[in-house]
C-alpha cells in the first residue's frame, strides 16, 4: 500500500542530512526540502483553512471505536501502534459497504499522519487526537 520505500536511497539521503542547518548536502550542492516539495508530493493545497484546534479525550478507546469500528487492547496515552492499524483495516473489496470503506480510508490518513506527516521517535505510534480530525470528511477537506 502506498508509495514503496527505497531503503538505500534514504539511507543515502539520511547521511547528507545536516540538522543544524536543515539541509543536504549532495555532490551537485545542496538541497533543501520546501513547503512546495511537500505540496507537490502529498497532492496537499497550500492554501485554504489551516488545521487547528484543541483535542482532548479522556475516553480514546471510545473514539477508536466509533471513527473506525474497533479497538485496540492496548492504547498508551491516547497512543496506538501503527501495526496494529496495517494488520487491521485491509483493503475494502468490490462489494463492501459504504461505512467500511469510510473506516479503511479513515485508517489509511490517519496511517500517512502517523508514518509519514507527524511520526513520533519511535514510528511504531500515531496519537489518536489526529483521528478526530476525521470525523466529518467535508469539514476535513476543506
Amino acid at each position: 500500500r502506498g508509495c514503496k520505500l527505497d531503503s538505500k536511497l534514504i539511507s543515502a539521503f539520511i547521511e547528507r542530512w545536516r540538522p543544524e542547518t536543515h539541509i543536504f548536502h549532495l555532490p551537485c550542492g545542496e538541497c533543501t526540502i520546501i513547503l512546495k516539495d511537500v505540496q507537490l508530493q502529498l497532492g496537499l493545497p497550500m492554501d485554504g483553512f489551516i488545521l487547528t484546534g484543541f483535542t482532548q479525550s479522556a475516553d480514546w478507546e471510545v473514539v477508536c471505536y466509533d471513527l473506525l469500528g474497533a479497538i485496540l487492547n492496548n492504547i498508551y496515552e491516547g497512543q496506538i501502534e501503527m501495526g496494529w492499524l496495517r494488520d487491521t483495516f485491509l483493503e475494502p473489496g468490490d462489494n463492501s459497504i459504504e461505512v467500511e470503506r469510510i473506516r479503511y480510508a479513515r485508517a489509511y490518513i490517519f496511517e500517512i499522519i502517523g508514518g509519514y506527516l507527524m511520526l513520533d521517535l519511535s514510528r511504531n505510534f500515531v496519537h489518536l487526537r489526529w483521528l478526530l480530525k476525521f470525523i466529518d470528511f467535508r469539514a476535513t477537506g476543506k
